[in-house]
């Protein structure tokens, strides 16, 4: 797999795939990016569920906060991490030792590491990174050019609504 170029496809295939999502280094404070994301993504009808262990046994937008991977209530389809890149190797590790493997690990903006995602990927895991979930969602729904953002996508096609809060979404 490329890491350096994505295709649309294969991130749209995930972003309609995936239902339910654990961001590790989700935040409670409204001013960090993990926050935006998460509220984006409960917007658009995925099941969140934060990971933080600062957090533990609190709420973030409604939804109880897990210490660690091994303590989420049940399997999830996509694992996003807010971590730095450093952090990487023993989430992955984590990942790893889940009962339930994710389909999808997904690294944020400027988080990446190579070896960790070849071994996500030997056990059939799809991996990207320095990509955010909530920009690509928005890029590839069209729905990040009302905010002047260039999506690369020119369309006269007006978008399609969807369930959920301003949901132009990819989503049906």
């Amino acid at each position: 797999m490329d890491h350096d170029h994505y295709s649309d496809a294969y991130i749209g295939s995930i972003l309609t795939e995936v239902k339910t999502v654990a961001i590790i280094g989700a935040s409670a404070n409204e001013a960090r990016p993990s926050y935006f994301v998460m509220k984006y993504l409960l917007n658009k009808g995925f099941e969140v569920t934060p990971v933080n262990p600062g957090q533990a046994g609190k709420e973030i937008l409604g939804q109880m906060t897990c210490a660690s991977l091994a303590e989420l209530p049940g399997p999830v389809d996509m694992v996003d991490i807010f971590r730095a890149s450093a952090a990487v190797p023993g989430i992955t590790d984590e990942i790893l030792a889940m009962q339930t493997l994710p389909k999808v690990v997904w690294m944020q903006l400027t988080v990446r590491d190579d070896e960790s995602a070849a071994q996500l990927e030997e056990r059939g895991i799809r991996v990207v990174m320095d990509r955010c979930p909530k920009i690509e969602f928005g890029r590839l729904s069209h729905e990040i050019g009302w905010s002047g953002i260039n999506s690369k996508t020119l369309s006269s096609r007006k978008p399609q609504l969807g369930n959920g809060f301003q949901s132009f979404g990819i989503r049906k």
